[in-house]
């Protein structure tokens, strides 16, 4: 099951992605080709197979991977909070 993605969470992310997107999409390349090359490679090859920009493929999907993974890390850190 994913997680709930909140509105924090998406304006954290935007406001990290479109402070300097370019710069932004070519880190989540080299971020994603450590942490999950299979993923990485996937994107890229969605994005070779379309008409459309593959650029903006390729940040739709680290757009849509990072927000999952700062979601998956918020709903832990709820879950596992102790006072």
């Amino acid at each position: 099951m994913l997680p709930v993605i909140s509105e924090e969470t998406t304006k954290t992310a935007f406001d990290e992605i479109f402070g300097d997107m370019p710069a932004w999409r070519k880190k989540m390349i080299h971020y994603l080709k450590d942490e999950n090359p299979e993923i990485n490679t996937a994107i890229i090859e969605a994005a070779s197979r379309t008409n459309l920009d593959p650029k903006a493929i390729a940040l739709g999907a680290y757009m849509s991977y990072l927000l999952v993974e700062m979601a998956a890390k918020e709903n832990d850190a709820i879950m596992n909070y102790t006072e």
